[in-house]
């Protein structure tokens, strides 16, 4: 049996994960705060919505942020393969939290085509900077992070400088124009982009979260580069998915020509071993079998 692996990849990836979600939640939590007293002082009930939004924009980061932390565990009697894939868990959670807001946001913006509302122009314009500065620290923080938990809140963060952008852009239009339906068409288009970009995460997570093969590997030119190495005969029940978006798992057995010894099978282990790191392959197991041997799980799974 041949293991191939290394647990101590993407740590550091991780730890920068952890603090990136971490100042994106206190970035929100504070500027919520901030919202829910502008809009007191500037009597916006529009602005003191977006508050109770942005509150559960928090509740969310939090659990983004606490699966983060979880996911860095090492394994347990109970999580063999450790806790990689929650960080995959608060990514459908907070991908499930935008949809519905989304949802709300169109909700609420489409009546207003027919009964534009009056708003406090130069209350929105101020709160508007305070709000595209806090989120967009929050957004070049988590932007470039490698996993999708870290993507997801970078796109909370990002719809939320898009509408700050938007009430900017609103504000000043609104101030010289009076046209108050501003407001809800850029509402409806950043609720659409927002969908849209959730829906290309959530077809990134599922297949993992199904065990599919992760689309960067191709499995026909492992089985090829595998049969090639003089000994092997035959790869077979081969299964190949992801612990998590940057961590790949193989299993698969390995049909020899001829019975040989321990020795003879180490030296196979290694060439086995070399030829899956390069096809990005982090942890293998590997069963070897004689020529006249059954396999009895070939056609089970």
């Amino acid at each position: 049996m041949a293991h191939n692996h290394n647990h101590a990849r993407g740590s550091d990836h991780s730890r920068d994960g952890d603090g990136n979600i971490g100042l994106a939640f206190f970035l929100n939590v504070s500027f919520t705060i901030i919202e829910l007293v502008g809009g007191f002082f500037t009597n916006s009930i529009a602005i003191i919505s977006d508050a109770v939004h942005d509150f559960g924009d928090s509740l969310s980061l939090a659990l983004a942020w606490y699966f983060q932390r979880l996911s860095r565990k090492g394994r347990t009697e109970k999580y063999s393969y450790g806790y990689k894939r929650f960080s995959l868990l608060g990514a459908i959670i907070n991908s499930i939290v935008l949809v519905v807001g989304s949802l709300y946001i169109l909700s609420e913006a489409i009546p207003r085509f027919f009964s534009p509302q009056e708003t406090s122009a130069e209350g929105m314009f101020f709160l508007a900077v305070i709000g595209i500065v806090i989120n967009g620290i929050a957004v070049l923080r988590t932007r470039k992070g490698r996993s999708i938990n870290e993507r997801v809140v970078s796109l909370h963060m990002l719809e939320d400088v898009l509408g700050w952008a938007a009430v900017l852009a609103g504000s000043i239009i609104m101030y010289f124009t009076g046209l108050t339906i501003i407001d809800p068409i850029l509402s409806v288009a950043i609720a659409c982009f927002v969908l849209f970009n959730v829906v290309k995460n959530i077809r990134q997570t599922l297949p993992i979260l199904l065990q599919g093969t992760p689309a960067e590997i191709d499995q026909k030119r492992i089985v090829e580069s595998l049969e090639s190495i003089a000994g092997i005969t035959n790869i077979h029940d081969l299964h190949i998915w992801a612990l998590d978006e940057d961590f790949n798992i193989l299993t698969a057995h390995v049909t020899l020509t001829m019975a040989v010894p321990m020795e003879t099978q180490a030296e196979l282990k290694m060439k086995i071993r070399n030829v899956l790191e390069k096809e990005g392959i982090h942890h293998a197991t590997i069963e070897f079998e004689s020529p006249d041997e059954v396999c009895g799980f070939e056609n089970t799974v």
